[in-house]
C-alpha cells in the first residue's frame, strides 16, 4: 500500500507521530519517503536519534509551523499522503487563548488544504477527536471546524486526483497531557483530582489510532468521517486502576468539558453508517456513487435516533482490562522515572 510512497506528517514528534512513523517504518520498509513536519527542533533532534539517518535513509526533518502556509507548501514538494495530527489540543489553554488554537487548528487546517491542492498530494487524512462532535469547548468547535474544511475541500478540488478524510476518535491512553500520566503522577501523593464522578471517556491505543489512519489511507473515497469502535472507561475505575489506596479530590468540570464524550450525535446519524468495525459520517452530497461505497464497505445505515457516546456505549473497560491497558501502552520509562518500586500497577 506504501511502497514507494512519500508521506508527510504534520505534528510529526508528537505522541501519534512517533507511533506512527514506527509502525510505518515496520510494516513498509520500502516507503520512498517519510517526512517529520514540526516546529519544536528539539523534539525533531530527539526524534531523530530514535531514527537515525543511517538506518532510515526514508525519514525527513522539516521544521516548520502549519500556520505558515509557504513552509508547507514546500515540505509537501513530491509528497503524496498527507497524514495531518498537528493542533494545539488541550482545553483549559484553548479556552485561555482562544485565537491561538483558532489560528492553529482552523487557520493550520487550510493551510494543510491548499498545501495539498498546490502540489501532486493524492490523499490527505486529517485527524479529529470526540470533542469536535456537539462542541462545548474552543478546541472542539475549531476541530469541527477544522473537519468541515477538509470534507468541503473534495468539493473544491476539480479535477486533481486528490481526496480529503478524516478520522476521529477518542482519548488515547498515555499520550501527552492525558488523564493517566496526570493520574500516575499524582498517585505518590496519595491523592488523585476527580473533576465529575460520573464522568466517562472512550479509550483508544496509540496502535488502535494508527491502524484506523492506516485503515483510512487505503480504502478513503474522500469526505468521509471514519470512527472506530472503541470501549469507554469510568473515570472511577480508572481512578482505581491507577491508584486504588489513594483519596479522591472532586474539583468539578472545567471550562467546556463534557460528562460524556460523543463521536456520533445523534444529528450525524442520518449520515452515518456501519461499516462492521468502524462507523463513517459521509458528507450531504458526496461526489461519488453512494450505492458504490456502500457496497464497497459492505455498510449498513445506522437506526434515525442512533448516537455514538462514551456515556451509552456497548463495551466497557474493568478493572483488570484498564491496569493491563496502562501496563502495555504507556511509556514504561515514564513509569520507572517517576514512581517508587512499591507503587506499581499490580497493586
Amino acid at each position: 500500500m506504501l511502497d514507494n510512497k512519500s508521506i508527510l506528517v504534520t505534528g510529526g514528534t508528537g505522541s501519534f507521530g512517533k507511533k506512527f512513523v514506527s509502525t510505518v517504518l515496520q510494516k513498509y520498509p520500502s516507503i520512498k519517503r517519510l517526512v517529520i513536519y514540526s516546529r519544536d527542533e528539539l523534539k525533531q533532534y530527539e526524534m531523530s536519534l530514535e531514527f537515525p539517518n543511517s538506518k532510515y535513509p526514508q525519514v525527513r526533518f522539516f521544521i516548520g509551523d502549519i500556520r505558515d502556509g509557504e513552509r508547507l507548501k514546500r515540505a509537501c514538494e513530491g509528497v503524496d499522503i498527507i497524514v495531518h495530527a498537528a493542533a494545539l489540543k488541550h482545553v483549559p489553554i484553548a479556552e485561555y487563548n482562544p485565537i491561538e488554537c483558532i489560528r492553529t487548528n482552523v487557520l493550520g487546517a487550510e493551510n494543510v488544504v491548499n498545501a495539498a491542492m498546490d502540489s501532486d498530494v493524492k490523499k490527505v487524512i486529517a485527524l479529529s477527536t470526540d470533542k469536535a462532535a456537539a462542541p462545548t469547548n474552543l478546541y472542539g468547535a475549531t476541530k469541527l471546524c477544522s473537519d468541515k474544511l477538509f470534507i468541503a475541500a473534495n468539493n473544491m478540488k476539480g479535477s486533481r486526483n486528490l481526496a480529503f478524510s478524516v478520522v476521529r476518535y477518542g482519548n488515547v491512553l498515555g499520550s501527552r497531557g492525558s488523564v493517566v500520566p496526570f493520574f500516575l503522577g499524582e498517585r505518590d501523593k496519595g491523592v488523585l483530582s476527580i473533576t465529575h464522578e460520573q464522568m466517562t471517556r472512550f479509550n483508544i491505543t496509540l496502535d488502535q489510532g494508527v491502524d484506523l489512519v492506516l485503515f483510512a489511507i487505503e480504502n478513503a473515497w474522500g469526505g468521509e468521517v471514519f470512527v472506530p469502535k472503541i470501549p469507554s472507561y469510568r473515570i472511577l475505575d480508572l481512578a482505581k486502576a491507577v491508584s486504588p489506596n489513594s483519596k479522591l479530590n472532586f474539583v468539578g468540570i472545567r471550562p467546556g468539558e463534557k460528562v460524556h464524550e460523543e463521536m456520533i450525535t445523534e444529528t450525524d446519524a442520518f449520515y452515518t453508517y456501519d461499516c462492521g468495525r468502524y462507523y463513517a459520517i459521509l458528507p450531504s452530497d458526496p461526489n461519488w456513487a453512494l450505492d458504490k461505497w456502500i457496497n464497497q464497505f459492505r455498510a449498513q445505515k445506522v437506526a434515525e435516533n442512533f448516537k455514538y457516546s462514551s456515556g451509552n456505549n456497548t463495551e466497557w473497560l474493568d478493572l483488570a482490562q484498564i491496569r493491563n491497558q496502562i501496563k502495555k501502552h504507556v511509556d514504561p520509562d515514564f513509569i520507572v522515572n517517576n514512581f517508587s518500586p512499591h507503587n506499581n500497577l499490580s497493586q
